[in-house]
């Protein structure tokens, strides 16, 4: 599978963003499709998850109530559509495919097994 992702950009607090993860090649091996995010001297983050199959949807703390996963199977993309961003949300964002898992009550990347090219997202302040 190759996945990209897009949409990034420069965005002031409190304003939103669409990511977009368009998936090619994808296989039934594949049963979830994740964001993750890292910021500079920061761990990488699982930020939210969805089923490719069942739809499920699932989403870090940090995030809930303010970014929506959503997928279009025909078109092959995943979108996560961010809203009353923070400038803490600043940070490379990744899409990855692979078997949803969770650590710690985090969304565990070792579970992926494909990953694209970030998309940089910063929020001024």
């Amino acid at each position: 599978v190759q996945l990209q992702a897009s949409g990034g950009g420069l965005v002031q607090s409190g304003g939103s963003l669409r990511l977009s993860c368009a998936a090619s090649g994808f296989s039934l091996h594949y049963s979830a499709i994740g964001w993750f995010r890292q910021a500079p001297g920061k761990e990488r983050e699982g930020v939210s998850c969805i089923g490719s199959m069942d739809g499920n949807t699932y989403y870090a703390d940090s995030v809930k109530g303010r970014f929506t996963i959503s997928g279009d199977n025909a078109k092959g993309t995943v979108y996560l559509q961010m809203n009353s961003l923070k400038p803490d949300d600043t940070a490379v964002y990744y899409c990855a495919a692979g078997r949803f898992k969770l650590l710690a009550g985090t969304i565990d990347a070792r579970g992926m097994d494909a990953w694209g090219k970030g998309t940089l997202v910063t929020v001024s302040s």
